[in-house]
């Protein structure tokens, strides 16, 4: 048999563990799609190749190895959503496209477009390769990249004539994925990390956020962190369930606009960031988010972010998982006071809880929260949440706990609608004996309600909870409070239940809130795909609640 660059792209990804691809067919792969085809490589097709990166965005961030997605020409540029979402989530992915044979590019070659181009600015790095001989040298970079520092989306365009080429193996060589990429942690420098530590233990109200960043680290070395020295700790996006939202002194989503126990963080005079970059959500390090007085500890994979918008007082750069332990081993050494408010921070906490259940009724159409309170009752703290963006699925952001790591997901700093559902199909995929529910809203379910087919064809069985409110829910409360007007933000009742029976997935529909346990109950029964879409009343939600108020508006 000849050996062609296609064999060598299988070489590459089956040396790291590569065995499952998310893709759509198209004329610039097929070649390549037909080997990996008889070469025993899993393809999850899909119906969107936005979904199909959202897929496999959910795989990477799951099982830490790079989700693969392929696609033709054209269908690279519906997949730049995705990369985009996958960028802000930080999720490894090799996104490989094909095109037509280099003879004719930049003459108008067939449905040529610059896709290099297109993924740079969305992605980690993005490249074309030119030589089959090259093709182990660019996978090698393209794993590194995307799995070193902060992980994250990188592009790969590989022409026909590249897959298609005869090869002499004589004249390959290949490395073993410990030969080209780090696959250890970077540690601290030790005087950094005994600074850090000396700084928390003279601080009065020291408090931590752990972020994105902070995926390398664990339960176990987060928990040890946290008990040793006292400190109450926030934790978000990669970060949630690192440390269960039940330990006594996690307090659950960091994002103060939508946890009340988070604007607790304004009264820290030292705060340790794990992998959180000084971004909006916390006003870039500034009041009324912190105290103008606040002493900042940074530790930071990548140096490009360091003290990005204002300056720090300890800077630690590495891998956050080791230098977690590291902190850990100096606080050993220090005698710790009792933080003087982690009784108040978990008051507040329990009293928003209580808040939002208190918001649950018997009234049609049904309140948010009386579907969240119900779902509750049937979920265990395996159970895998997924919240899109919308009013419906923020009621349950700050309601539901995470109690493990990656079980529980949200679209973080984006704020990009339509991923959830092939998300959520992604999620099973990684974590197939967890229970994964995706919430969303009628709008957001729009963008990708057909992937129920893609559920359907190899048997995904997610259940998707449906808040119909027949709104754009945060764009349409801000119009009426400050406009008086809605403008482009209603929507009809339409029935997605029976749009999801037609597709051959399971369909419940439910107009009072005496049906949701049976409802639920059945979905979460069938083997296969189900949605339950809930005719619910337009509320808004805490996000919304706090945009409103930062303009002026009422609740």
């Amino acid at each position: 048999m000849k050996l062609t660059g296609s064999d060598l792209i299988n070489r590459a990804l089956r040396a790291e563990g590569i065995g499952k691809i998310f893709a759509i067919a198209g004329d610039h792969t097929l070649p390549l799609m037909d080997l990996m085809s008889i070469q025993g490589f899993d393809f999850i097709d899909t119906r969107h190749e936005q979904a199909a990166v959202d897929m496999a965005n959910a795989w990477g961030r799951i099982t830490g190895i790079p989700g693969v997605t392929m696609f033709t020409t054209p269908g690279h540029a519906n997949a730049i959503p995705g990369l985009t979402l996958a960028h802000h989530m930080e999720s490894p992915i090799i996104n490989i496209v094909g095109s037509a044979p280099q003879d004719r590019l930049g003459q108008g070659a067939s449905q040529e477009i610059d896709q290099v181009g297109m993924a740079r600015p969305v992605t980690k790095g993005s490249w074309m390769i030119t030589d089959p001989y090259r093709i182990p040298e660019y996978f090698a970079r393209a794993f590194r990249v995307a799995l070193s520092g902060r992980r994250g989306p990188v592009h790969l365009t590989i022409p026909l004539d590249v897959q298609e080429a005869e090869i002499d193996e004589n004249r390959v060589r290949f490395f073993e994925p410990r030969e080209y990429r780090n696959l250890g942690q970077i540690m601290g420098d030790p005087n950094s990390i005994k600074a850090a530590i000396e700084l928390l233990n003279s601080a009065n109200t020291p408090m931590i956020i752990a972020s994105t960043g902070a995926f390398s680290t664990s339960e176990e070395s987060l928990s040890r962190l946290i008990e040793i020295t006292g400190i109450p700790v926030f934790t978000e996006d990669s970060a949630r369930g690192i440390v269960s939202d039940i330990h006594p002194n996690c307090f659950g989503f960091a994002d103060s606009r939508v946890s009340n126990a988070a604007t607790w963080l304004k009264e820290a005079d030292a705060v340790l960031l794990l992998g959180k970059k000084l971004d909006f959500t916390i006003n870039f390090g500034n009041p009324p988010n912190f105290r103008s007085d606040v002493r900042l500890i940074q530790v930071e994979p990548d140096s490009n972010l360091i003290a990005l918008s204002r300056g720090v007082d300890v800077v630690i750069q590495g891998d956050v998982g080791a230098i977690v332990n590291q902190l850990s081993a100096e606080a050993e050494t220090y005698k710790w006071q009792k933080h003087p408010m982690v009784e108040e921070i978990s008051s507040e906490y329990k009293s928003q809880i209580a808040h939002l259940e208190a918001q649950a009724d018997s009234k049609s159409p049904i309140h948010a929260m009386s579907v969240h309170k119900a779902l509750s009752d049937v979920l265990d703290e395996d159970s895998c949440l997924v919240f899109e963006g919308s009013d419906f699925a923020f009621y349950g952001a700050a309601y539901h706990p995470a109690y493990k790591a990656n079980r529980w997901f949200t679209n973080g700093t984006l704020g990009m609608i339509g991923w959830g559902v092939p998300f959520g199909f992604g999620a099973k995929i990684a974590s197939p004996k967890s229970k994964v529910v995706v919430l969303t809203g009628d709008g957001a379910f729009g963008f990708s309600g057909m992937e129920l087919d893609t559920a359907v064809r190899h048997n995904i069985p997610v259940v998707i909870v449906m808040g119909n409110d027949s709104v754009w829910g945060i764009d349409y409360h801000q119009q009426m409070q400050l406009y008086g007007r809605s403008v482009a933000t209603t929507l009809l009742p339409t029935r997605y239940d029976k749009m999801a029976e037609a597709l051959g997935a399971h369909g419940e529909y439910v107009s009072d809130v005496e049906q949701l346990p049976g409802a639920l109950s059945r979905a979460f029964k069938v083997d296969g795909p189900s949605l339950v879409m809930v005719q619910t009343r337009p509320s808004p939600s805490p996000l919304t609640e706090f945009i409103l108020k930062s303009k002026g508006g009422t609740v």
